[in-house]
């Protein structure tokens, strides 16, 4: 690999209850299920033979128990970095998709549209989101040229390394699946991300519930 490009292994934290009942989380601090830790160890089983350099981590324990278990696989001591964390969504959190669209129509109305100065009350807008997560990762990827790193995070944050790698619109609307405790791979380098495979879920026996901080309900087929 050229030494100006870093390989990066992103991968969304494990399962929570929140999650099975498309709660939104944002920086509510909710644990993994049963499912999640199990999710979280096949995951590291997975990566142990990666050739991972460093692992960063979200702060939030759901992301931050799933990193522990591939660090503990690979034999890295675990860095966290709050800015890997999901989005903010204020006065939503802890709520249904089903409650939002009952009791906060208007915003679950911007929030589907994906419009880009959009954010909840108390929360983040799209923008502030996606140029805090993406810039997160090319800091993160910059340190390393020339090494593999994993970084473990949250649903929302992969769908803005998606986007960016892809060339993407942060209002266009998603059509890849971004599930817990999948493996996705990109290159970083000084002209940015690019993509080389994304949802590999092999490791796992069903898959994994969708990303549903856009306002979207996919299910794994």
């Amino acid at each position: 690999m050229p030494d100006n490009i870093t390989r990066l292994v992103v991968i969304r934290h494990g399962e929570t209850d929140w999650n099975t009942e498309t709660r939104i989380q944002g920086h509510t601090d909710i644990p993994l299920n049963a499912r999640g830790r199990w999710q979280a160890e096949r995951v590291g089983q997975a990566l142990a033979d990666e050739g991972i350099h460093a692992i960063y981590s979200s702060d939030l324990q759901r992301a931050r128990d799933t990193a522990a278990a591939i660090a503990r696989h690979a034999g890295l001591t675990l860095q966290i970095d709050e800015a890997l964390r999901e989005r903010h969504f204020g006065c939503l959190e802890g709520r249904t998709q089903a409650e939002v669209a009952e009791h906060h129509p208007e915003d679950m109305r911007r929030w589907r549209a994906r419009e880009p100065a959009y954010g909840p009350a108390g929360g983040e807008t799209l923008q502030a989101f996606y140029d805090r997560a993406v810039g997160a990762a090319a800091r993160l990827a910059a340190r390393h040229p020339g090494q593999t790193v994993a970084l473990v995070a949250h649903g929302g944050v992969l769908d803005c390394f998606y986007r960016a790698a892809n060339r993407v619109a942060i209002e266009a609307p998603r059509s890849w699946k971004v599930t817990n405790a999948s493996i996705n791979r990109l290159l970083y380098s000084p002209e940015g991300f690019s993509l080389v495979g994304w949802a590999d879920d092999r490791h796992l026996d069903e898959g994994g519930l969708d990303e549903t901080s856009d306002g979207l309900v996919l299910r794994p087929a």
